[in-house]
């Protein structure tokens, strides 16, 4: 397998909605390793590393999150570092 990795900006209304556990939660479903996290300046950071066809999957997701969230924007780019093991809440 291929794995492709990348990074993820969403802004909009992705803190206190439970975005990033919902993130997690789809993510863990379809088999990625990264992370979630909130930003200080309202982002959600999403990195992800998986199959393309999963990260595809996550990226559209993203664009709407869990029900609560109002997401405005998604940015991506491609992410160099190592995802991790697992995906994880940071």
């Amino acid at each position: 397998m291929n794995e492709v990795r990348r990074r993820f900006l969403v802004e909009g209304r992705v803190q206190g909605v439970s975005f990033r556990a919902a993130t997690r939660a789809r993510a863990s479903g379809l088999g990625l390793r990264g992370w979630v996290r909130n930003l200080p300046d309202g982002r959600v950071e999403v990195v992800a590393g998986g199959s393309q066809a999963s990260v595809g999957e996550l990226e559209v997701w993203l664009h709407d999150g869990p029900p609560a969230a109002r997401v405005r924007a998604v940015w991506l780019e491609r992410f160099q570092g190592e995802p991790g093991d697992d995906f994880l809440i940071l």
